[in-house]
């Protein structure tokens, strides 16, 4: 896999106005190095450009704000539907678009994922009641750019066991986020979430995960979240995924019901979400949508 074709006194192909020299010779030159080994190692279409990552922070800063809203709104007795319209309004009052709406179908505005739900959670009239937990993911399109971002509710006082898997869940998360950094693998973000969940005796969903956002929204890498460190792509500065560990009580294997979306979990055992879109940064990461 030939990577770095571009005489050394050229302007970067990245747009940044320098020569490839003071740019990304050397980085492509350890990547060529890295591909031929037979790492994966992402293509120049996965690293955003500043213009685009300061879209994609604006977008996420708008996902992030809808969740902080929310958190005064949330409450037994709402129904899910009431928050997807909350959600909806909210979003297109500030210029921008939910991204799940009609997406390859999709109806709603927002995923709400309830109890034995792990994600793709359809609204309804069903109402939030004492005991609860739900995740509600949200993704903006701000002028044309994409932020993804989750987090879990508590409905009044869920059992200590579902507090528990809520609280190993966001831990997961972060844990997974500490990994990011140039050169680490995805497999370092896979294997330190799944260690921790599994030391609490939970599991990690391994039909879904993370994924480059930003542009579209669902774009490459796939980022797993169980696995060997030694697995998945290279990370290199400027590229966005987001990291959205999944985890579960009990079994980790997952169903999809008849309407298409809404997944389960098999064993009807509880599901905790939390998710963050993520900037490798040339020493570690920005979480664009804190």
């Amino acid at each position: 896999m030939k990577i770095s074709k571009i005489n050394r006194n050229d302007l970067c192909w990245c747009n940044s106005g320098k020569k490839y020299k003071k740019c990304h010779l050397e980085q492509d030159t350890r990547l060529e190095e890295l591909a031929l080994a037979g790492y994966e190692v992402p293509s120049r279409g996965m690293i955003k450009t500043p213009e685009q990552i300061e879209g994609i922070r604006r977008s996420s800063q708008l996902s992030k704000t809808i969740l902080d809203n929310l958190e005064e709104i949330i409450r037994p007795g709402i129904s899910t539907e009431e928050i997807d319209r909350y959600v909806h309004e909210y979003t297109l009052s500030c210029g921008a678009h939910p991204a799940p709406l009609n997406y390859k179908g999709y109806p709603r505005s927002v995923c709400t994922s309830i109890n034995e739900v792990i994600c793709h959670g359809i609204p309804d009239d069903r109402q939030l009641k004492d005991g609860d937990i739900v995740n509600v993911d949200v993704t903006c399109i701000l002028n044309g750019y994409y932020g993804d971002t989750s987090r879990m509710f508590l409905i009044g006082n869920p059992s200590p066991k579902a507090q528990e898997l809520v609280k190993v869940a966001r831990e997961c998360l972060y844990l997974g986020i500490e990994q990011v950094k140039p050169f680490h693998r995805i497999g370092h973000i896979a294997y330190a979430i799944e260690q921790h969940a599994n030391k609490y005796g939970f599991s990690v969903v391994q039909d879904f995960g993370g994924h480059g956002v930003g542009i579209a929204f669902h774009e490459e890498p796939f980022v797993q979240h169980f696995g060997s460190q030694e697995d998945g792509m290279v990370l290199v500065p400027n590229m966005v995924f987001t990291i959205e560990p999944m985890i579960n009580a009990g079994s980790y294997k997952t169903k999809i019901l008849a309407d298409g979306w809404t997944t389960i979990t098999v064993d009807g055992s509880l599901s905790a979400q939390w998710e963050h879109t993520v900037r490798v940064t040339d020493t570690g990461v920005e979480v664009l949508s804190l």
